[in-house]
């Protein structure tokens, strides 16, 4: 049985859905069309999380599972590169 190269294929499941929807507009920076499902739903009851799922197609998955892990090592380098010394926070309230 040959499977659709168009067949919907999780490429991550997150917690938040703005974190998803970045995650699709890198993915369309590589030139993978992704989607994400669950968004409605995954903020309605605190003690029941739920997830927000990346949906790419089947025939862009390898290309998508290699471009998610070079944005995931983006962030992270860029999270740990922040001088915060010399980021200006403003003047704090009285």
């Amino acid at each position: 049985m040959t499977t659709d190269p168009r067949e919907p294929q999780v490429l991550a499941s997150l917690y938040t859905e703005t974190e998803a929807a970045m995650i699709v507009a890198a993915l369309a920076g590589h030139g993978i069309e992704a989607s994400t499902t669950g968004g409605i739903t995954v903020g309605l009851r605190p003690e029941a999380p739920g997830r927000v799922d990346i949906i790419v197609r089947q025939e862009q998955l390898a290309k998508a599972q290699q471009a998610y892990a070079q944005i995931q090592a983006d962030l992270s380098d860029s999270e740990s590169e922040v001088d915060w010394s010399k980021v200006d926070v403003g003047k704090p309230e009285d």
